[in-house]
C-alpha cells in the first residue's frame, strides 16, 4: 500500500485506495490528488523525501474527501498551490458542503466524518495556472460537479472516478454518480482516448481502458433498468432507494444512505428527462412512476 509505481519517464502513481499521480517537472513534483486524510499526506511526504523531491503543487481532480484529504497537511508543509475547477474549489475550500449536498440539508454529526468531509485547504483556479509544460487537463463530467483528468507528457492518463474497477462494481454495484447522462457520455469519450497507460483512481492501471468502460456502462444501464422496474408501481424516492438497497444486498448506514440515495435520485432525474418515468404529488407525497 502507498507504493510508488513508475508509469512513464517522469510519471508515477501511488498505489492506494484512491490512487494518486505524480509528475516530476523542472520545478519539482506535481501531485495529482492527495489521498483521504493527513496520514495519506504524511505518506506522500515520506515518498518525496525518500526521492529527494519537493512538492511544487497539488492538482485535484475533484473535491471528494478521499481525493483532497491530504491537501491541508501538504499545503501547510510545502506552502504549495492547490489547483482545481471552480465548482470543485468551492467544496475544497468548504468541505462541509459535500455532506450538506449529499444529505440535502444541514448534516448531522454522523455525516461529518473523514469519509465525507476533508480538512479545508486553499485552492486556486486551474484555468490559467502555471502548470508544467505538456501537462493536459480534460473534463470528466458525470461523477461530480466539475471533475477533470490529467494526461502527462509521458502519455499517462489519470482518470479519477469516471469509472470503477470490476471488484468495486461487484461488491457495491451502485457507484456515486451526480449526472447519469454526462457520466455515460464521459465513458463514451474515454473509450476514444489514446494513452500509454490509464490510471483510474479506484481500478487497476491498464493499457486498454475500453473493457472497463464497457463494464461500467453495462452496470449503469443495469441500475437504470432496475430503477425503472421499481417504478412500475408509484414509489416515493425513499421507497425506490430502499428497493435498490434490497435488490443489491446493500446495508444502509448514514454514509451509504446519502451516497446511494443521492445517486438513485440522479437515476430518477435521468429517467425522467428520458421520458421513462414521471413525478406527481399525491397526499403530500412525491411519487415516481413509470410512464
Amino acid at each position: 500500500m502507498y507504493e510508488l509505481i513508475r508509469a512513464g519517464e517522469r510519471t508515477w502513481y501511488i498505489d492506494c485506495p484512491a490512487k494518486m499521480g505524480l509528475f516530476l517537472a523542472e520545478d519539482g513534483a506535481w501531485l495529482i490528488d492527495s489521498g483521504n486524510d493527513k496520514d495519506a499526506g504524511r505518506r506522500v511526504r515520506k515518498l518525496l523525501d525518500a526521492n529527494g523531491w519537493t512538492l511544487a503543487g497539488i492538482l485535484n481532480t475533484h473535491s471528494n474527501a478521499d481525493h483532497i484529504g491530504g491537501n491541508r497537511f501538504l499545503q501547510d508543509r510545502y506552502h504549495c498551490p492547490v489547483y482545481s475547477t471552480p465548482a470543485e474549489n468551492a467544496l475544497i475550500r468548504a468541505p462541509r458542503l459535500e455532506p450538506s449536498f449529499l444529505y440535502g440539508g444541514y448534516p448531522c454529526k454522523a455525516l461529518c466524518n473523514k469519509f465525507l468531509t476533508a480538512q479545508e485547504s486553499e485552492p486556486s483556479p486551474i484555468e490559467g495556472a502555471p502548470l508544467p509544460e505538456g501537462l493536459e487537463v480534460f473534463p470528466l463530467p458525470g461523477h461530480f460537479f466539475g471533475m477533470v483528468g490529467f494526461r502527462t507528457p509521458d502519455g499517462v492518463c489519470f482518470l479519477a472516478d469516471c469509472l470503477s474497477g470490476e471488484a468495486v462494481l461487484e461488491k457495491y454495484h451502485v457507484g456515486f454518480i451526480y449526472d447519469v447522462r454526462a457520466y455515460l457520455e464521459t465513458l463514451d469519450w474515454v473509450e476514444t482516448l489514446e494513452a500509454k497507460l490509464f490510471v483510474p483512481a479506484h481500478a487497476p492501471a491498464a493499457e486498454d481502458i475500453r473493457p472497463l468502460a464497457a463494464l461500467n456502462r453495462a452496470k449503469v444501464q443495469e441500475i437504470a433498468g432496475r430503477v425503472l422496474a421499481i417504478c412500475a408501481e408509484p414509489r416515493t424516492p425513499d421507497g425506490v432507494i430502499r428497493e435498490v438497497f434490497s435488490v443489491y444486498g446493500l446495508t444502509m448506514d448514514f454514509n451509504q444512505y446519502v451516497l446511494v440515495g443521492s445517486t438513485v435520485r440522479s437515476y430518477l432525474s435521468y429517467l425522467c428527462d428520458e421520458g421513462l418515468v414521471a413525478a406527481r404529488f399525491e397526499d403530500n407525497r412525491l411519487l415516481w412512476e413509470r410512464v
